[in-house]
């Protein structure tokens, strides 16, 4: 080809490799006649689509006449090229589908804190099918506040992310997971864990400082924050389980992170039945979000793990 010359095929579209399967048929039945059965079309048709071919590559590749068919030395190549090309589409269409069979790849996933010991929490058991479906998957997880892993989701840092559904923003899609029950709590050796319960009210309780916590909660919490003195902030859970074992003061948390310190008789629920909360958590990832196989597999384990909300009370 002289130098600045364009090349006689621009591109392959889906129409020149119909037009390479005509000849490719006609070359291994030896000639239109034989290729009419196998291709199920008539030869004036095969005819026809071999001229457009032989036009669009700019090249003979098949002789007629009374000595039979044959091919060009242009069409054996053109056959080989076309194996070639036949085998790299099978090749491709093979890892593809192995895709789905064997994943790889990350999942970042950012989770806030004390989330674990919750018994509707089925993210646990989402990454451990996730990791039988896809031994090769790597899992990176990040405990982060909430506001934090919802800036990670859309900026692409994080794939998706489990937060308490105290907002929603407009980048983000949210896909329901469980809810978890707050209650109020002291320490036992608090002043208020020795007053029968049936005396304790909201003039009582206005007497004890608070625990407030520094990350959002939800609007019914604020409420209940609202009315008690303003003791002392965390900005996590395992801060307020610190500041109520001092014995100075009142705080929520969530009953099934303080299970462990009830049953070691170290904490005390207070008014289970009139102080207390819940909050909705949820999974969340980015809607401009590409494509992403293990993602998306995880989120339908998530799906599949779905159950109805489960509160844990503890009195």
């Amino acid at each position: 080809m002289a130098e600045g010359k364009k090349p006689v095929l621009a591109q392959v579209s889906d129409f020149e490799l119909k037009l390479l399967k005509v000849f490719r048929s006609v070359a291994a039945c030896g000639g239109f006649s034989a290729a009419e059965v196998s291709l199920g079309i008539s030869r004036a048709a095969i005819s026809m689509q071999m001229a457009d071919l032989e036009n669009r590559l700019g090249l003979k590749l098949c002789r007629r006449g009374r000595a039979g068919f044959a091919l060009t030395d242009e069409g054996r190549q053109v056959l080989e090229a076309s194996d070639r090309l036949v085998g790299a589409i099978e090749n491709f269409r093979s890892e593809i589908n192995g895709l789905h069979k064997h994943l790889r790849g990350e999942l970042a996933i950012g989770i806030t804190d004390n989330l674990v010991s919750h018994p509707g929490m089925k993210i646990t058991h989402g990454l451990a099918e996730l990791k039988a479906r896809g031994p090769d998957v790597r899992l990176n997880v990040h405990m982060q506040p909430s506001d934090d892993i919802e800036i990670g989701v859309l900026d692409g840092r994080l794939n998706i992310g489990v937060v308490p559904r105290i907002r929603e923003l407009p980048g983000l899609e949210y896909l329901p997971l469980y809810e978890e029950a707050s209650s109020l709590y002291c320490a036992t050796h608090h002043p208020l864990a020795a007053w029968p319960s049936r005396e304790i009210d909201e003039q009582v309780l206005a007497r004890f400082e608070l625990v407030i916590p520094s990350f959002a909660q939800p609007a019914e919490a604020q409420g209940l924050y609202r009315s008690h003195p303003q003791g002392a902030r965390a900005n996590d859970r395992e801060g307020i389980m610190f500041l109520l074992l001092t014995g100075c003061y009142l705080g929520y948390l969530p009953n099934h992170y303080a299970r462990p310190w009830v049953e070691q008789g170290r904490l005390k629920a207070i008014c289970p039945d009139s102080q207390g909360f819940t909050t909705s958590f949820c999974a969340i990832t980015a809607r401009s979000r590409r494509p992403n196989l293990v993602l998306d597999t995880f989120l339908d384990t998530l799906r599949r793990h779905q159950t109805r909300p489960t509160l844990v009370v503890i009195r």
